[in-house]
C-alpha cells in the first residue's frame, strides 16, 4: 500500500478543514462545557448534563427521524459516528501520511450536538496509517466498545453494526477518491469487516441493513443489501 509522502500533522490537522463535514476535527484547548470522553461513553459512565451519553444520544437521534424504534436509531447514530472516525484517519492517512491517535479518552463528544458527530481531540499524538494502525485506532478502539455499549440495551444485530462500519468506511473513500482505495481495501479484509459485504470499483453491496427503510419517509440506501424496502410483515426480522 502507497501513501503520501509523510508530513507532520500539524496541531490544528489543518489540512483536514478544505474537506469539511464529517472530516473537520476540533483540537486543543479546553473542551466546550463539561463534554464526555468517548471512552467513558462507552463505559456507560453517567454525565453531570447528559446522564448515560449513549442512550441520550440515541435517543435524540430517534426524536430527530421520528423513529419510536429505539434500535433504528442506536443503528443509524452509529453508522454516522463510524463515518466520522473513518473520515479523520483516512483523511489524515491521504493528507500527511500518519493519523492521530485517537484515543477514546482524549476524545471529547458532544451527545447533544447535529450531525455530524462533534468532537474534540485534547492531545494531536501522531501514530503510523498503515491499515493495522487504523484497524486498532478506529474498529478496536471505537467501533467494538461502542458496539457492546449500544447491544447492551438494544436489540441489534452484530452484523448490522460491523455493516454499517463497512459502509461509512467505503463513503467516506468514496469522497477521498483513488487515493483512499489501497488503504480501504485492506480495511475491508480485517476480520471483523471481511464479509460484511462486496466491493467493486468504488461500489459496495453490504450483506445487512441498516433499517433506514424503517424510518418514516426514509428508503433502501445505495449499498443496502435490498433492492426494495421489504414488507411491512417482514420488517420485524430485518436487519
Amino acid at each position: 500500500m502507497v501513501l503520501l509522502l509523510f508530513v507532520d500533522l500539524d496541531p490544528d490537522l489543518a489540512a483536514l478543514n478544505p474537506l469539511g463535514g464529517f472530516f473537520l476535527l476540533r483540537t486543543g484547548g479546553a473542551a466546550r462545557g463539561p463534554l464526555p470522553t468517548l471512552a467513558s461513553a462507552y463505559e456507560n459512565q453517567p454525565s453531570e448534563v447528559y446522564g448515560n451519553p449513549i442512550t441520550f444520544r440515541v435517543e435524540k437521534v430517534a426524536s430527530v427521524l421520528r423513529t419510536a424504534e429505539p434500535r433504528i436509531a442506536a443503528s443509524l447514530f452509529q453508522q454516522g459516528l463510524a463515518a466520522r472516525l473513518w473520515s479523520v484517519t483516512l483523511g489524515c492517512a491521504l493528507a500527511y501520511g500518519r493519523i492521530p491517535d485517537l484515543d477514546p479518552g482524549l476524545l471529547h463528544w458532544d451527545p447533544d450536538a447535529s450531525t455530524p458527530d462533534d468532537l474534540w481531540l485534547s492531545e494531536v499524538r501522531p501514530l503510523p496509517a498503515d491499515a493495522a494502525t487504523v484497524a486498532d485506532v478506529v474498529l478496536r478502539g471505537h467501533l467494538e466498545p461502542l458496539a457492546a455499549a449500544l447491544r447492551a440495551h438494544h436489540r441489534i444485530a452484530p452484523g448490522l453494526l460491523w455493516g454499517n462500519a463497512a459502509s461509512a468506511l467505503v463513503g467516506t473513500a468514496r469522497q477521498l477518491g483513488p487515493a483512499a482505495r489501497p488503504l480501504t481495501a485492506d480495511l475491508l479484509a480485517h476480520p471483523l469487516l471481511s464479509g460484511t459485504g462486496t466491493l467493486t470499483g468504488t461500489t459496495f453491496r453490504r450483506r445487512s441493513c441498516c433499517l433506514y427503510y424503517r424510518v418514516p419517509g426514509g428508503g433502501t440506501c445505495g449499498d443496502c443489501c435490498f433492492t426494495r424496502p421489504p414488507r411491512s410483515s417482514a420488517r420485524g426480522s430485518s436487519g
